[in-house]
C-alpha cells in the first residue's frame, strides 16, 4: 500500500519516540521504488532537525525558481536589474506548460517584479524562460555557488524538452533549499525588505496541495502561512517552504517515483504534518 493508513499515521504521533523516529518509521512504510529527499529544521532554535537523503541531487521542477527570484532579486539589489522596468512579451518568448503568459497578446507589457510575483505564485514557465535570459544562466549558477549551494544547478530552460532527452535536467537538493528559505526568513540575503518581498511572493503560491495540505488550523482557527514553491514532473513532486507555525519551521521534501501526481502530494502533505508535530509538540 502506498501511503500510510490513519490508523498507522495516528499511531505514529502516541509512541514517546525520539525526533527522527516518527519519520523514519513513515518512510520505511513507503514502497522501496518511492525515493524521498528531505531536511526539516525548526527556525526558532536548533531543537528539531531531521536528513533523509538531503544531499541527494534531484531533478528539480520548478523548484529552481526559488534560486531563480533570489538571482533576480540580486541583481536588482547590485543596479543590474531595475524592478519596475517593462519588459514587452513577444510571442517567441512563450513556453507551454504552467502559467498565464502564454495566452497574454503579443507585444505585452510586464514589469520584471510582475515576472518574478507569476514564477513564483503561478509557476509561470514563460515569465520564468524570460528571467533566464535576461539574468544569465551561468549568472544564476554563480549566485548560487555565491550563497554555498554547490549541488544545485541550473542546466536549461523551462519545457525545453530536447534539453532533457539529452539529459540536461535542472537539479536542487533538500538541503540546500532549506539553507536558501532560512537566509530569507532570517533576512540575511541582501535587505530585509527584498527578503520581505521574496516571502510575500512565496506566501501567495497558489499550489496547496503539499505542505500545506493537512496542516491543523491555528488557535485562531486561520490555516497556519505557508510560504513555498512547489515543482512537479512527471517523475517528481517536490515543495519546500517555511511553515509559519507557532514554532515555525523550514521543510523541503522532493519525492521521486511515487507513481502519480496525487501520490506524491499526499506523501508529501503526510511529512509535513509530522514535521508539524515534532517541533510543535
Amino acid at each position: 500500500m502506498l501511503l500510510l493508513s490513519s490508523f498507522l499515521l495516528s499511531s505514529l504521533f502516541c509512541f514517546a519516540q525520539p525526533v527522527p523516529d516518527s519519520l523514519t518509521a513513515y518512510l520505511r512504510h513507503l514502497p522501496p521504488t518511492v525515493r524521498v529527499s528531505m531536511a526539516l529544521e525548526s527556525l526558532g532554535d536548533s531543537s528539531v532537525r531531521f536528513y533523509h537523503r538531503a544531499d541527494e541531487r534531484v531533478p528539480s521542477a520548478s523548484i529552481i525558481k526559488l534560486p531563480i527570484m533570489v538571482a533576480a532579486m540580486t541583481a536588482a539589489h547590485e543596479g543590474r536589474l531595475d524592478l519596475e522596468e517593462i519588459h514587452i512579451l513577444t510571442d517567441s518568448e512563450k513556453a507551454g506548460g504552467a502559467g498565464i503568459l502564454q495566452t497574454y497578446p503579443n507585444r505585452s507589457r510586464l514589469s520584471y517584479t510582475d515576472l518574478i510575483r507569476l514564477m513564483i505564485t503561478i509557476s509561470d514557465n514563460t515569465a520564468t524562460n524570460i528571467l533566464i535570459t535576461d539574468l544569465g544562466r551561468e549568472a544564476i549558477n554563480a549566485q548560487m555557488r555565491t550563497l554555498g549551494l554547490t549541488k544545485s544547478q541550473l542546466n536549461r530552460v523551462m519545457m525545453d524538452t530536447m534539453a532533457v532527452r539529452e539529459g540536461h535536467e535542472n537539479y536542487v537538493t533538500a538541503r540546500e533549499m532549506n539553507q536558501l528559505l532560512t537566509k530569507i526568513y532570517r533576512h540575511e540575503l541582501l535587505t530585509p525588505a527584498l527578503c520581505e518581498q521574496m516571502l510575500d511572493n512565496l506566501k501567495q503560491n497558489e499550489d496547496t496541495l503539499t505542505i500545506p495540505r493537512l496542516l491543523p488550523k491555528s488557535a485562531t482557527g486561520k490555516p497556519f502561512v505557508v510560504a513555498h514553491k512547489t515543482g512537479i514532473l512527471t517523475y517528481v513532486r517536490g515543495d519546500v517552504g517555511i511553515i509559519y507555525a507557532d514554532s515555525p519551521f523550514v521543510l523541503s521534501v522532493l519525492v521521486e517515483n511515487a507513481g502519480t501526481k496525487a501520490a506524491g502530494e499526499q506523501i508529501i502533505a503526510e511529512l509535513a504534518l509530522l514535521a508539524f508535530k515534532l517541533v510543535a509538540k
